[in-house]
């Protein structure tokens, strides 16, 4: 009598309830570092772009020193909110077609140490992105702010982590990298009406003031205005950093919901 061949054992997954391990979230933010050093268009994306926009919008509002000062402060978290989403869902994008991001979740790794090693690697980006960004507006282009420029550069900071969970999260319905770019429309362009740039939300429709209530962006741009004006940290900045890392924090964990092996 022949004895049965054992079963094969079954390829190892991504573990959904795997603690959080420092090393392996390490390495994993090391590895996406590395490919962003030899993707030298990326980068430049991500730093250079804030700080040129920011510098054509002080010299397109050359002669009003106070409409830059006015919505100057508002668009250093917008602009870095903008180009991180842009490159993180279209680099993540990159992982899962490519097959890289398939491999790593055959790995026995918990959901939480992929995705936060790629948010603590565009995160350190992030923190670059926000200092170079902040620091010229503040003592190059002169943009005066009456609170601390510390709470300035919290706030850009933020932003930033923001724009980097929404593309952590949103890479995971598009297939190509057209497809990750049509998303802009649908989460930023919103926001970017809705949040008080344009218009005060208060004098906005009903509809649309609750509407905007709800996006992190309103509080992204009401917590730059509060350091705008307030000398002191107000309870109103309080609430607005809070929101905002709360809704990054939330994203990024309906980001790790969306990693899954897409082959058997």
């Amino acid at each position: 009598m022949t004895t049965p061949a054992p079963a094969p054992a079954p390829a190892p997954t991504l573990s959904r309830n795997a603690p959080l391990s420092a090393a392996r979230t390490a390495a994993t933010a090391v590895r996406v570092l590395r490919q962003l050093r030899h993707d030298p268009r990326s980068i430049a994306l991500m730093l250079l772009v804030p700080v040129l926009m920011l510098t054509l919008l002080r010299f397109v509002f050359d002669g009003d020193r106070r409409t830059f000062d006015g919505i100057g402060a508002s668009l250093l978290g917008i602009f870095p909110l903008i180009t991180m989403f842009l490159v993180t869902s279209i680099a993540t994008l990159r992982e899962r077609t490519s097959g890289t991001l398939e491999r790593l979740l055959a790995l026995p790794l918990g959901k939480g140490d992929l995705i936060a090693g790629y948010a603590l690697a565009f995160g350190a980006v992030a923190v670059v992105q926000s200092l170079l960004a902040t620091g010229l507006a503040l003592w190059l282009l002169g943009l005066d702010v009456v609170g601390s420029p510390w709470l300035l550069l919290l706030v850009a900071l933020l932003d930033a982590l923001l724009g980097t969970a929404l593309g952590l999260f949103v890479s995971a319905f598009a297939a190509s990298e057209f497809q990750a770019v049509q998303f802009m429309p649908a989460v930023i362009f919103p926001q970017l009406l809705l949040c008080g740039l344009f218009a005060a939300r208060d004098t906005m429709h009903p509809v649309l003031e609750g509407l905007s209530d709800v996006l992190p962006m309103s509080y992204a741009v009401d917590g730059m205005n509060q350091v705008l004006t307030h000398t002191d940290t107000t309870a109103a900045f309080v609430r607005d950093a809070v929101v905002v890392a709360a809704c990054a924090l939330l994203v990024l964990a309906l980001g790790a919901a969306t990693l899954r092996r897409r082959t058997p």
